[in-house]
């Protein structure tokens, strides 16, 4: 059975889709379309296409875009991104864990809210805006988990926490670290997800997800 669903999942239109919605977070990694870099942090629209897969495939589709997502971030780390660098050059093997596991898991959960969604009585349109909304809200949420996990203690860390939120509140120190970034890739993963999915779904390019889980 596991076979089935697995054979059902690798079929030529989902590897196409796998392959273009990848080279689009390729190119997006490497051009400004992807990363608009302020400061130590850079807005990333590159949850979008994440959500879109997730949306069309279901949880392995956003799991398998989620993963090339953290690999271009990961690759950032060697001189685009300046908090990239700097993590790396604390621990790579950190910085590898805290760029492609928080965006698996938000590849995995996206494509899991979505199909509960679809199940509900809820519009489509409805259900890839939040999917959209939340692939940008839990990239930030999980990506800022991973980085206090792994680094809180660096003096970097050390240093910003004590400067942006004195007394090391957490809640208060995520929040003005990420600042407006956290909003603007929010609204804008929101909007550009709903008209996306809403016009492959008009198209016929998207049915449901729970097919393709």
């Amino acid at each position: 059975m596991a076979n089935t669903h697995s054979n059902q999942f690798f079929n030529v239109k989902n590897l196409v889709t796998l392959a273009l919605l990848s080279a689009l977070l390729v190119i997006m990694a490497f051009t400004p379309l992807g990363y608009l870099n302020i400061g130590a942090l850079a807005i990333t629209f590159n949850a979008i296409p994440v959500a879109i897969g997730a949306i069309a495939l279901g949880w392995k589709g956003g799991a398998v875009l989620g993963a090339v997502f953290g690999l271009t971030s990961f690759s950032q780390c060697f001189g685009s991104s300046p908090l990239g660098t700097l993590l790396f050059s604390i621990s790579p093997t950190m910085t590898f864990a805290q760029c492609v596991l928080p965006r698996v898991l938000m590849g995995i959960c996206v494509g899991l809210i979505f199909s509960a969604l679809s199940k509900t009585k809820l519009k489509k349109e409805f259900s890839f805006a939040v999917s959209g909304f939340f692939a940008a809200f839990l990239n930030t949420v999980f990506y800022m988990s991973s980085l206090m996990i792994l680094f809180s203690d660096s003096d970097f860390i050390q240093d910003k926490w004590q400067s942006i939120a004195p007394g090391k509140n957490v809640v208060l120190f995520v929040a003005a670290f990420v600042g407006t970034n956290a909003i603007v890739e929010a609204v804008s993963a929101t909007v550009i997800t709903l008209g996306v999915a809403a016009a492959l779904y008009h198209a016929r390019l998207i049915k449901s997800v729970t097919s393709a889980a």
